[in-house]
């Protein structure tokens, strides 16, 4: 095969790709505006600022609980 054959083949490839991202995109935009999606119960996490003592957090799963220790790499 030429070499041009085999870029256009690819190129195609990811022209098709991005198309189905595209959709894919515009149906998740659709249903956040709808109100449609849940979000996980590890994103439902809130952190209280300084300010405000009135409202409480839930527990931070132990993976984040842990991260300070882990920054740094070792």
């Amino acid at each position: 095969m030429k070499t041009t054959t085999i870029v256009a083949i690819i190129l195609g490839v990811l022209v098709l790709i991005s198309v189905v991202q595209a959709f894919q995109l515009n149906g998740l935009k659709e249903k956040v505006s709808d109100g449609q999606l849940s979000v996980s119960s590890a994103a439902k996490t809130t952190a209280a600022s300084s300010g405000d003592s009135g409202k409480t957090t839930s527990a931070l799963p132990s993976s984040v609980k842990n991260l300070p220790q882990m920054v740094g790499g070792c």
